[in-house]
């Protein structure tokens, strides 16, 4: 079997967060430094997707309210002050989650790491931070668009 330290997470994220923010928010990205956005002075959204089979993992993607928003108003052809409440935003990240973490159940399947991904799940607030124990690979990459930034976390491990 092969080993998960051999995958090229860097390239398999990098590569569905440009081609998931063109097709969806028509949104060039650029990669950033890996360090979570600070999450204490501005409201945070932070979507999570996970995976289990033969490799079990996570997902995470952290991002500020300002950021998730001018997404949410770009799927939705619409102002950023028409976006109303957090209920569109949630759903947005969500399905950015959904498509980074099925786009790396797909790549970690083609490589012999069969997996089946959960639902996502979102949430928001100040102070946002994420903190997973116990797993045998833990990579951060961070992106931005213009003056906003946001990280992606995998979380990974083979299964048991």
């Amino acid at each position: 079997m092969n080993d998960i330290n051999t995958l090229d997470l860097k390239m398999l994220i990098s590569n569905a967060i440009k081609e998931i923010y063109d097709t969806m928010f028509s949104m060039e990205v650029a990669p950033s430094d890996g360090i979570w956005p600070d999450t204490t002075a501005d409201n945070s959204v932070v979507g999570s997707v996970s995976f289990a089979g033969d490799v079990m993992g996570s997902v995470y993607i952290l991002l500020h309210d300002k950021f998730a928003r001018l997404m949410t108003a770009r799927m939705f052809d619409q102002e950023i002050d028409e976006i109303d409440g957090q209920e569109e935003v949630h759903d947005v990240v969500g399905e950015l989650c959904n498509m980074v973490g099925g786009d790396l159940k797909s790549r970690l399947c083609d490589n012999g790491f069969p997996c089946s991904l959960s639902i996502p799940s979102v949430t928001s607030g100040n102070g946002i931070k994420v903190e997973s124990k116990g797993w045998g690979r833990k990579e951060q990459f961070g992106y931005k668009h213009g003056e906003h930034t946001a990280l992606v976390a995998v979380y990974m491990k083979s299964g048991e």
